[in-house]
């Protein structure tokens, strides 16, 4: 029986981040941002073991809920802000071989920074440095969005520009056609696999022979500031890349044709809150832009309403001034869902239910399309297909409707 190769998974998340303070551990589309590595190293068949090399203790305890181990914490020395990533990795190399003697085979760095992979992108990356026992690396590039072939260096004195790069029987690239200039390639943090001597020999995280592995670039997400966070979470959401979830739960799109949305009540029309008075009568906060995305979205011709167990009659009264029917004081959100969609006739994959508590997840599980509110309770957040980025009673409705309104052709 041939024995498989020891791949050793690592993701490298220190404490310290100016730009995006405690990112690695910061949520995102739902997980804390480590999730997505944890989860795809773990996925792999090819490797054997994930481990996190940090510098925080918290960090460490959140990696340990989502399976990666962490047998150290690495020194302080190694989590500044201009440490290199050959120095980390040759720690935990060396670590694990004085402590445990083990020594893997291959190693593979997985960036935090770099949440969304292909499904089969480590095992690609393992397999090609495998079947070539001359390379030392193999590292994940994309199609390079700018072509330097046109690109210019320029003398500050005498502002003069010449060309940054030249091609052998090409004159002047910088004036050809764009297909007729070599193809270049942009080196992305989704993936390197690495034979260990080029690190711990070598003194190098790629060694001297460097295999490319073309990623198809609508992966391309690199989070360093707070647009960046942004726009990636947008296309986690929306862009329709297939991933591992952290969570092994496939994120089902928005259903093409839409028949109802429902809406929790407390914690998604309101912002959770209660003002009681000495007589007892209570009243909540709503947000008036919600009730012009429900007139907008009504025009437009989809069916809304609400769903609620509280049995306060502010519910109605407040489904009354959008324009929606109410159904409150129920005991049981699901049955009640069920049977309503059963006595209409509307398909539960035609649904979109917006919640924010955990009463709210069979009805979730339910129907065609789960959305919890920027501020729902975590299990809630993990079991959505959406994640809202406005909280209850803050704009979190509001954000849906116009969601609806660009992305779907709801008459004709």
């Amino acid at each position: 029986m041939v024995k498989q190769p020891e791949v050793l998974a690592i993701i490298p998340a220190r404490g310290g981040s100016k730009g995006i303070p405690r990112k690695n551990i910061k949520e995102f589309a739902g997980y804390p941002l480590i999730a997505y590595s944890i989860a795809a190293g773990l996925h792999a068949e090819t490797v054997t073991r994930t481990i996190l090399s940090t510098d925080d203790e918290e960090i460490a305890s959140v990696a340990r809920q989502w399976g990666a181990e962490t047998p150290f914490l690495r020194p302080a020395e190694l989590a500044s802000d201009g440490a290199l990533d050959l120095p980390v990795y040759q720690h935990a190399l060396k670590w694990l071989e004085e402590k445990e003697g083990y020594k893997p085979d291959v190693v593979v760095q997985l960036r935090p920074t770099s949440p969304v992979r292909p499904v089969d992108c480590v095992d690609r990356a393992v397999t090609m440095l495998l079947q070539n026992p001359e390379a030392d690396c193999v590292r994940g590039v994309v199609p390079a969005g700018q072509n330097p072939y046109k690109m210019w260096r320029r003398d500050e004195k005498s502002g003069q520009i010449s060309p940054l790069l030249h091609v052998p029987g090409i004159p002047e690239p910088f004036n050809a056609p764009r297909q007729i200039l070599p193809p270049v390639y942009w080196q992305t943090g989704h993936i390197d696999a690495i034979r260990p001597e080029s690190i711990l020999v070598k003194n190098s995280m790629t060694g001297d022979r460097i295999l490319g592995m073309v990623i198809d670039p609508q992966y391309t997400i690199d989070i360093d500031t707070p647009k960046d966070w942004a726009r990636s979470e947008w296309l986690v959401w929306h862009g329709g890349l297939q991933f591992v979830d952290p969570a092994k739960k496939p994120r089902r799109q928005m259903p093409e044709k839409i028949d109802l949305m429902v809406f929790d009540f407390d914690g998604v029309i309101t912002d959770n809150r209660v003002w009681v008075d000495e007589n007892g009568f209570e009243r909540v906060a709503a947000n008036r832009s919600d009730s012009l995305g429900v007139r907008l979205l009504s025009e437009a011709g989809l069916e809304m309403m609400i769903l609620s167990m509280e049995v306060n009659k502010v519910v109605a009264a407040r489904a009354k001034k959008m324009g929606i029917a109410a159904l409150h004081g129920i005991n049981d959100k699901v049955t009640t869902l069920r049977n309503l969609l059963k006595d209409r006739q509307i398909p539960a994959e035609n649904v979109i239910y917006v919640g924010n508590d955990t009463n709210d997840l069979d009805c979730f599980r339910l129907v065609g399309y789960a959305v919890a509110v920027g501020d729902a309770q975590p299990e809630v957040k993990r079991a959505a297909d959406l994640v809202l980025s406005q909280t209850g009673g803050h704009g979190a409705v509001r954000e849906i409707c116009d969601l609806i309104l660009q992305t779907r052709k709801l008459r004709g």
